[in-house]
Parts: C-alpha cells; structure tokens; sequence
C-alpha cells in the first residue's frame, strides 16, 4: 500500500485510529511522504534556528533526598525552569529497561490485537486502559506522529484490563514511582510553606495518576512533523522516562529557545505542570514542551501524570495569599478546567488563561 492511499482524510483517521492500525501501521506501509494529516502547522513545528546548545536544564543527584541543598535544588528548579534531570532516584534501572521493553511489544503487535485497547474519548479519571493516536487540534484533525497507550494507576483500577505486554511491567514501576513523585511533591510544598500531603491535601495533589507509554515510530520527513506539539502538561507534575533516542525539547529561559533534554542512563525528567503552577500562584512554572521524531530509530517515552481528582477545587493555596498577595487564578473545580484542556488543547500555556482571574 503507498502513500496515495492515505490522502483522503478519513481513510487516515479510520485507518490510524479506528482500526487501530496506528502511526506505526503507517510507517509498516513503508511511506516514503507522510501523509498530509501528519504535517503539522509551522507553528507547531520545531524550529531548528531556536535550539539553544549553551544551556541545559539541571540534573539532580537524589542519594541525600532529605538534604536542605537537595530540597533547595529541588525549589529552584521548578520556580526557574519548571523541570529537572532526576539521578539516584531508587529505581532501579531493570524496572526501567523492562518498562522500555514492554512498550515496544505492545506497540509492535499486530493491529488486531491493539484495537480492543482502542477508545474514542478520554476521561483524566476514568480507569480503563485505552490505545490511541494522539490529535493536535481537533476540528484540524492532524495527527501527531505517535502512538500511547493509557494505565489508569488509581486504587479503583483494574490492571487485569490491560495488555500481558505491559501489566507485569507497569504495576512493578508504580510501585517504585508512586512514592518518589509524593517525595517531590512534599520537597516542593515545603518551598511554599505548605504542610505535608495529609488526608485533605492527597486528592487535590495526587487524587488520580495515569502512567502512559508512548511510542513515536521512525518518520521519512521529521522536519513536517511532530511526537508531540509545544505544550504544557495539566498535570500538578509529571515524571518521564525516556528512551536513549532524544528527541524531547523544553524551553529555555529567553523564551523563544528550546533545549534539548539530553537522555541519562537511569534518569527520570521531572516537569512542573499547570497545576502546579495554579496552586504556587506562580512561585512554580510549568514547562512547555515538545517532541521531536528521529528518521530512523522509533523512541519510547512513559510519562507518569500526577493530577488532582475531578471533583477536586484547585487554586492559589491560602499560604500563597496570607500576606496581601493578590491571586493570578480563580478557584474552578478541576473536572472543569479538564474539560477545557482536554477539548481545546491549546498550545503553549495557553490553558492558563482560562483560569487566569
């Protein structure tokens, strides 16, 4: 099958997603041009003449968690860069590899076998698993040049639902991530002066947590494409592990540059979500991101997004305010900035304005 059987729009959207076939059954097609649903905007695109190769974002040795210097690094990071390199986290690096290895089966299976996992909608809370490939904005319908799968990692969630390929996998990574993303998140809210995460506070800062795979296949023209567009993530934080291939950009501090987040052996990016920022009232940034596609290897990544529970009110903490500091965000229950972020997907921060005051 050639490219030409592609250009229709439906035929791709039914194809890629609605049989389940994926980017990755497109990349099988051996195309030697992407199919026009796959070139995103300029816009959207990385822009090579912005790669800043002087800066780097910082990377944290972990083995003193506790250390006053550790936390204080920990603080900074977020408040200046809205991400950080983690290293000597505790986990070790075979539940990592095996987590990589488990992507690669699951997305390297045969599109019938992938297609009961398939779902048209996604709910930040709901606990089935799904497979999809993901939409930049919807009413454009351009697809992003990558596949993901979803694990609900919430008490209520059944993990006999998912895959054989992953289950083993991801339920012995949660239970090593889990702990660690509740440590940085208590690090961080001792920044603001905010007691430890206690009964009240668990809901709104880790109420539902989601560990997704993604697989971003080779692509024949990755200079038109992208893995994921600029965006930020609506999560309080999130904890990513990468593959060896490059390929994930943050912006830097000018602005209008991005950096290349060089992949370290065993390391886990940490990146300050919307969320966050809210709750800080702007004491932690969230990050915009992006990731580029490589021509000839395919790249795994498995974020693991830390959110408030639906029913959740989020906002500036009251610590944020006691001294006559004005709030930058409204209190909104956060199924309702969900529903914004997830039906717009707006670049960039742009979600934020939605809930600015």
């Amino acid at each position: 099958m050639t490219s030409s059987n592609f250009e229709i729009n439906d035929d791709i959207l039914d194809f890629v997603i609605k049989k389940a076939n994926g980017i990755k059954g497109l990349v099988d097609r051996s195309l030697e041009i992407i199919p026009n649903q796959c070139i995103q905007p300029k816009e959207h695109r990385l822009d090579k003449s912005q790669i800043d190769n002087q800066e780097s974002i910082p990377t944290i040795d972990l083995s003193n968690f506790y250390d006053l210097n550790v936390e204080k690094s920990i603080q900074e990071a977020a408040a200046k860069w809205g991400c950080f390199q983690i290293i000597n986290h505790g986990i070790p690096i075979e539940v990592l590899e095996d987590l990589k290895d488990a992507a690669h089966k699951f997305f390297e299976l045969p599109a019938e076998e992938k297609v009961m996992y398939c779902k048209d909608n996604y709910s930040a809370g709901e606990s089935v698993l799904m497979f999809w490939s993901a939409i930049g904005e919807k009413n454009e319908k351009v697809l992003e040049w990558k596949d993901s799968i979803k694990h609900g990692c919430n008490p209520q969630n059944d993990s006999n639902l998912w895959p054989p390929q992953t289950r083993y996998q991801v339920l012995e990574y949660q239970k090593w991530v889990k702990p660690l993303a509740k440590k940085l998140l208590e690090v961080l809210l001792k920044g603001l002066n905010v007691n430890e995460i206690d009964e009240s506070l668990e809901p709104l800062l880790m109420g539902t947590m989601n560990i997704n795979m993604n697989y971003y296949p080779p692509c024949p023209n990755p200079s038109n494409t992208m893995g994921a567009r600029p965006h930020c993530d609506g999560s309080c934080i999130t904890l990513l592990f990468q593959d060896y291939t490059g390929g994930l950009y943050v912006r830097g501090t000018k602005g209008d540059n991005w950096i290349h987040v060089n992949p370290i052996k065993g390391a886990l990016a940490v990146n300050v979500g919307d969320l966050l920022q809210i709750m800080s009232n702007d004491r932690y940034k969230s990050i915009e991101h992006c990731v580029a596609v490589d021509s000839s290897r395919a790249r795994i990544s498995v974020p693991l997004f830390v959110n408030a529970s639906l029913d959740s009110v989020i906002g500036p903490f009251p610590q944020m305010l006691k001294d006559g500091e004005k709030p930058v965000y409204k209190h909104i229950l956060h199924s309702d900035y969900w529903d914004y972020f997830y039906r717009k997907r707006p670049s960039g921060k742009a979600s934020l304005d939605f809930i600015k005051i």
